[in-house]
């Protein structure tokens, strides 16, 4: 059996993009196949039950899915240089970014993908590549078509002039956020990378960093970041730019000023529909009469709740809450209610921002854990 771990993923994927940083950063032997090995589908999805990518095949066969998942797994095996701090501030932002800078920011990244009709071409032969890479054009195309109109159906707005303009605003705003950081630190939290680093990886190499109308717009207006993005992608962790710079991370549990302006972008365009799932999930969890150690669902991996209507700052809405989105939100909400009332409030003080004050302190009643790809209840232990 390979001593080395197999990452089953492509380089269109969002997600893929997170886990192959972190591989190679943490210097953990791997090789990478695409969805089309035959492998991957005789053996592999049959064992994770999902076909979504990335997933990584351990040395000894175990299959772990989902980017946060493989990287929670892999930390317990991998200890030097850490993805995640255990400090209160660092912890927190780290776990924060891990919500917003990937499930947050896949808003803008996903729209700019598929709204900008520059894109089309190359990501069609790209997706078409991951399944064909032998392929003539046309068979790329036609594989790459069959991607595309699957993707899409999910749901998008009407590409305007309008609309791509406030994308490129929106887009434009992030960079000169993340180039002003990247003036001071090689990553986030000074010398060493850590899970805010990979999880803004799936925005910023796999959609923004690659597909044409994204990266113009970086290596016009951000060269510092798209050379951050180029060392993400390197197993060396120190970057000539910062030579002289020690990997590890800031102490005294620091926070740059840089990094928490990127955060606080990032919490209020993104993180409202987070704060809408937890009441809506709590709410639907209690509809439903769910209890602790129950699943979720048997069949579906990410199911999506029934819409219930919740009270929004005195509003009444109807929400629909995305499991998985929930589990992910819970991680930075759990460790931060878990401090002592001291550190939540050193924490809230750094972080004094209304959208992060308010996702961080909505309570945790019915925590999830994600186990063999799918969502059991516990009884929150807070």
């Amino acid at each position: 059996m390979s001593s080395n771990y197999t990452l089953y993923g492509s380089y269109a994927s969002y997600y893929t993009a997170k886990v192959r940083s972190y591989l190679r950063k943490k210097g953990i032997p791997f090789v990478e196949r695409l969805p089309s090995d035959p492998v991957f589908r005789s053996e592999v999805r049959p064992a994770s039950r999902t076909h979504r990518i990335p997933q990584v095949r351990t040395p000894e066969g175990r299959i772990v899915q989902d980017s946060i998942a493989i990287i929670d797994y892999l930390e317990t095996r991998f200890e030097a240089m850490p993805a995640l701090p255990k400090t209160p501030k660092q912890g927190v932002f780290v776990r924060l970014m891990e919500l917003l800078a990937s499930e947050g920011l896949v808003a803008l990244a996903w729209k700019h993908r598929w709204l900008f009709p520059e894109n089309e071409t190359f990501i069609k032969l790209d997706f078409g590549r991951s399944f064909r890479p032998q392929g003539s054009n046309a068979e790329l195309l036609k594989y790459g078509q069959l991607i595309t109109d699957r993707m899409t159906s999910y749901g998008l707005p009407e590409s305007t002039a309008a609309v791509r303009s406030e994308l490129d605003a929106q887009y434009l705003s992030l960079l000169v956020l993340f180039e002003a950081h990247l003036e001071q630190y090689p990553y986030f939290l000074g010398g060493q990378p850590t899970q805010a680093d990979y999880s803004i990886m799936g925005a910023m190499h796999a959609h923004l960093g690659r597909d044409p109308a994204g990266l113009r717009m970086m290596q016009d207006h951000a060269p510092r970041t798209f050379r951050w993005v180029e060392n993400m992608l390197l197993p060396e962790v120190q970057a000539p730019e910062f030579y002289d710079v020690d990997i590890a991370l800031l102490g005294n549990d620091e926070l740059p000023e840089t990094a928490i302006k990127i955060l606080e972008f990032l919490a209020v365009n993104f993180a409202e529909p987070f704060y809408r799932g937890a009441r809506a999930f709590e709410a639907a969890i209690i509809a439903a009469g769910s209890n602790a150690d129950s699943l979720i669902s048997q069949d579906v991996d990410q199911p999506i709740l029934e819409a219930v209507l919740i009270d929004d700052r005195g509003q009444e809405i109807a929400h629909r809450t995305s499991v998985y989105a929930e589990w992910v939100s819970q991680r930075s909400r759990i460790f931060f209610q878990q401090l002592s009332r001291e550190d939540q409030d050193s924490v809230l003080a750094a972080l004094s921002c209304e959208a992060l004050t308010r996702l961080l302190t909505e309570p945790v009643s019915h925590a999830l854990e994600r186990i063999d790809q799918r969502f059991v209840l516990r009884k929150a232990s807070l």
